[in-house]
């Protein structure tokens, strides 16, 4: 490992903080910070923290010595000043006095000293950071140091390692009880550089920013050496099947299976976005013929396990050719997850004074033999969090395997770190959005209605697919909402299959379509040529036939139903003239909408639609209106409002008939009219 301090950046940080006000020690606390944080191997999601102690001024103008330390929320990768609350040192020293204090009453402390009210909550860790007389602490979840540090003889590994240069601090939970304990091995020989938090983490300090980060480096670089004498492969493969199945069919299945299904029929599952990853140290991890038993010993570092649960789920190699059975060992797989994690919570829960409420117990981890391992959310945050987290349990344990053999905390101690009440208010102040946890692929999603709408369900806190055959209009577009984009091109025979395999790989499976895309074509139906309204019937009718069927194909591997919206519009049911080419397709396709209700009703699968007309942003174009306009003797805006309610109808509007489509629970075979009142195209 190498440090990354330039004196040039560093300098130039400094100078720009300076401007605003900022001192040069909390400037290069944020500088050191970015440092560690935006290196996966040293920190990932929220893990670590730092700290400075320093002179701040308080809201009557005097001068107080504080402690600057990452606030809850906050990562350490783009943390600023305001991440790093200023809490007034000396109240937090005369805790040293106390032999016990619990963590309501820590807390309590903390934020009663905090120079601003309006502060973040200050790391659980702060008073560790406090009792160490040192200006700068850096601490990290570093891989190398907790491969070292992870095994039945970590202790003396790392005393062999580092010498006397790093105390060594047993295993306690973060709080008071452990920033006592460290105090106390810090006390006995003042001279050590940091401190290894057995089977947790590592601390090291200093006078200057560049001396802790750098005493950082170099001590997590004398983990790496030591490890480096290790197996490369430490792992055993075990005999997979001749043809392993892909990402897209094994997705579906487990986010189906994992789903949290009510017991009331009117409420739908709730659904898991799922982060797959295959490198090829995770193959050879995941194909172990060991995996049974390296895999469930426990995280590599107690903070993981909020994200990760305590161990993941294992399921058998997925044979391509022999789906159902996979699907049917999945199941029994599942089943015995859940039922290990009741277990491993009744037992521990009977040993806490005051009962926890067991939380949901689907695994957030997934290991597949041969293909890779998912990560599971409720958002693809989540979903990547979890991911990222089981990659560094993979390389973490791949090394500790190489040395020796990997041993995380006892099953109680896990226990206290995934119901610690600290950790949970969290994860606890999360709003489930709307459509959380659901997946949407959006064709012609790169603009007008089909951009509209991608942005309506992306607020409803979808994941979103945009598809679209204009690979840098999808792009943009998915950029713009943070979504993913799919070239697909719906006229193609097999563009939509391939698009949504795509979306499974991504995501995990799909949800929900609004299949959009379309164009018009015109002409006199007497004169119109074959070629023209064939065209138009592979875009307009053909292309949405396409895109269901192949989502029919994902959402019945999931068996959590699904809904199918199409965009039919005003041409469907109130033919205009010379439009029959674009109508006559429409027509198909409001048909086809009924028929995909009336055949997958049964599979939980809805099917519903959108009557929309004059829209000013999508199929019709500004053009298009100044030529219909023309052609009827009336203003653009006389025609766009010529409507019963006078009103200009917008791409949002038919969005949002869309969304109300895909949370009516109820609703299957409907069209819902938006186009400001037209009597002659209103169904019924």
């Amino acid at each position: 490992m190498k440090s990354r301090w330039s004196d040039q950046d560093a300098d130039a940080l400094v100078a720009g903080y300076a401007a605003q006000g900022i001192s040069d020690d909390l400037a290069l606390r944020v500088y050191t910070s970015h440092l560690l944080g935006r290196d996966p191997s040293l920190v990932l999601h929220g893990g670590g923290n730092t700290s400075v102690k320093t002179i701040a001024n308080d809201l009557l103008g005097q001068t107080a010595d504080v402690l600057c330390v990452k606030g809850s929320g906050w990562n350490l990768d783009g943390i600023e000043p305001q991440g790093l609350p200023a809490v007034r040192l000396q109240p937090l020293l005369e805790l040293l006095a106390l032999d016990t204090l619990a963590d309501a009453d820590m807390i309590n402390v903390q934020r009663c000293n905090l120079l601003d009210s309006a502060a973040p909550n200050p790391s659980v860790e702060t008073l560790l950071h406090a009792f160490l007389p040192q200006k700068f602490i850096d601490h990290t979840h570093a891989n190398a140091v907790l491969a070292l540090g992870d095994q039945p003889d970590g202790a003396a590994r790392c005393a062999e390692v580092f010498g006397d240069r790093m105390g060594l601090v047993p295993y306690i939970m973060p709080g008071f009880a452990l920033a006592r304990k460290a105090y106390e091995v810090f006390t006995t020989n003042t001279d050590v550089e940091g401190l290894i938090l057995l089977q947790h983490g590592i601390f090291t300090f200093g006078e200057s920013a560049r001396e802790a980060y750098e005493r950082m480096i170099e001590m997590v670089s004398l983990a790496e050496q030591a490890l480096s004498t290790g197996k490369a492969k430490p792992f055993a493969g075990v005999t997979l099947p001749n043809t392993v199945a892909t990402v897209a069919q094994v997705a579906p299945i487990l986010r189906g299976l994992t789903a949290i299904r009510s017991t009331k029929l009117d409420v739908d599952p709730g659904r898991w976005i799922l982060d797959f990853r295959n490198s090829p140290e995770v193959l050879d991890y995941v194909s172990g013929a060991d995996i049974a038993r390296y895999s469930q010993v426990g995280p590599v570092t107690p903070d993981h396990v909020i994200r990760t649960k305590p161990f993941p789920l294992v399921v058998p190699a997925p044979e391509a050719h022999d789906l159902d059975g996979f699907k049917i060992k999945c199941a029994a797989a599942i089943d015995q997850f859940v039922e290990q994690y009741g277990d491993y919570f009744k037992r521990n829960n009977a040993r806490v004074a005051h009962c926890k409420t067991a939380l949901d117990p689907m695994p957030r981890v997934i290991l597949v033999p041969g293909l890779g391992l998912f990560g599971l959310g409720r958002s693809s945050k989540d979903a990547g969090i979890a991911a990222d987290l089981a990659e560094t349990t993979v390389r973490v344990i791949t090394k500790a395997e190489g040395i020796g053999n990997f041993q995380s905390i006892s099953d109680r101690e896990l226990f206290e770190i995934e119901y610690w009440s600290l950790e949970q208010a969290k994860l606890g102040k999360v709003t489930e959005p709307q459509l959380g946890g659901q997946i949407v692929i959006v064709t012609g999603g790169a603009g007008g209605i089909g951009l509209a709408t991608a942005r309506a369900f992306r607020a409803a806190g979808a994941e979103v697919a945009i598809l679209d055959r204009n690979q840098e209009a999808a792009a943009q577009a998915a950029a713009e909402i943070d979504a993913i984009a799919v070239v697909c091109d719906v006229t193609e025979p097999l563009g939509p299959s391939v698009a949504v395999d795509a979306v499974a790989e991504a995501f995990g499976g799909l949800d929900i379509v609004v299949s959009n895309a379309g164009a018009a074509w015109n002409g006199r139906i007497g004169d119109v040529s074959e070629a023209v309204l064939r065209e138009s019937f592979e875009l307009n009718f053909y292309g949405h036939q396409r895109i269901a069927q192949a989502a029919i194909r994902l959402m019945r591997a999931q068996e959590t139903g699904g809904v199918l919206l199409f965009n039919a519009s005003k041409q469907a049911v109130n033919p205009g003239p010379d439009f029959g080419p674009y109508g006559l397709p429409k027509a198909a396709t409001l048909f086809l909408m009924k028929q995909y209700a009336l055949d997958h009703g049964s599979d939980g699968i809805r099917a519903n639609a959108v009557n929309a007309d004059r829209v000013r942003s999508g199929l019709l174009t500004d053009e298009m209106i100044t030529r219909r306009a023309t052609a009827r003797g009336l203003s653009d805006t006389d025609y766009v409002e010529g409507n019963l309610l006078e009103r200009e109808v917008s791409a949002d509007d038919v969005a949002a008939a869309f969304v109300h489509l895909a949370l009516s629970r109820a609703t299957t075979g409907a069209t819902i009219t938006v186009d400001g009142g037209n009597i002659a195209a209103a169904l019924r």
